[in-house]
């Protein structure tokens, strides 16, 4: 892809931004959900070379386009999440969850050129290399997507899969969720609540009310794990209404993808946003 080529950034919801070659897998799959599903707006730098250095020209295209983003949302300097998007991430024979750099709660031009050429570098780390060699994937070419999109300041944050991961039902949805952002929960460092409901009738049949010591919460230098106020440690961080709406929303999902779906969402001001949709890739 010429310089020229990858300084038109593609957004969200547009048909150029629906092609898992030029802005990954993340980025095309919430492209082609977003004018149907709530998914916050966003722009992705189409893939390059991981160990590419970015240009003056490539910057200043990703400043303009963050501009943009804050005109779209009604905000001079929009408060963003910055994630890789590989053209080889989030399929269904390999997700690469947790293998490449996320930058949360970034705000200003020069701020996310800087996370976006972070994340570009993460597709060369040692966790990445091996995980494409565990997967048998190429690592003579690694080309990485940029999504930067408006990150949700989230009351609760939930993962939510359309088929149970551990039983390997698929006739069950299972949610995990905490207070805050989703950070918590996708790094492991908390027990959040647990959910599970039968798909058809999405009857609850189980639920486990996890400790949530810990939450992750927006800082003036990004985020932070923070003690949970003692209040809201040992109570359900969802209603049994908000956990219905985001099980609702895996089975739609599943259906639109046609394969088992695992999600991440955010609940803020009463409002449900997706922000990402992948193929389960460990069903047994």
């Amino acid at each position: 892809m010429t310089e020229d080529a990858a300084g038109r950034m593609r957004w969200l919801g547009a048909e150029d931004c629906n092609d898992e070659g030029t802005v990954g897998g993340k980025a095309a799959s919430l492209s082609r959900l977003a004018a149907r599903y709530p998914v916050p707006p966003g722009f992705a730098l189409p893939a390059l070379p991981a160990s590419m250095v970015l240009t003056p020209a490539l910057s200043e295209a990703i400043e303009r386009s963050y501009l943009e983003l804050g005109d779209r949302c009604g905000v001079a300097e929009p408060v963003v999440a910055v994630r890789s998007s590989a053209v080889d991430e989030d399929g269904v024979g390999s997700s690469f969850a947790g293998q490449h750099a996320t930058y949360l709660n970034v705000r200003g031009g020069a701020a996310v050129v800087d996370a976006v050429q972070r994340c570009m570098r993460s597709a060369e780390s040692t966790e990445a290399t091996t995980y494409r060699q565990s997967r048998g994937l190429n690592l003579d070419d690694v080309r990485i997507a940029v999504l930067v999109q408006q990150l949700v300041n989230a009351d609760v944050a939930a993962v939510a899969f359309s088929a149970n991961p551990v039983s390997g039902e698929r006739g069950e949805v299972m949610i995990t969720s905490n207070w805050g952002l989703g950070e918590s929960i996708v790094g492991g460092t908390v027990t959040p609540d647990l959910f599970v409901l039968q798909k058809e009738s999405l009857a609850l049949t189980m639920q486990e009310i996890g400790t949530k010591e810990r939450m992750t919460v927006r800082t003036d230098l990004g985020t932070d794990d923070v003690d949970t106020p003692a209040e809201l440690q040992h109570v359900p961080s969802l209603s049994e209404a908000e956990v219905r709406e985001i099980a609702t929303l895996a089975v739609s999902l599943e259906a639109e993808v046609g394969s088992p779906v695992d999600i991440e969402c955010a609940i803020a001001g009463g409002v449900l946003y997706l922000l990402q949709c992948r193929p389960i890739t460990t069903l047994r």
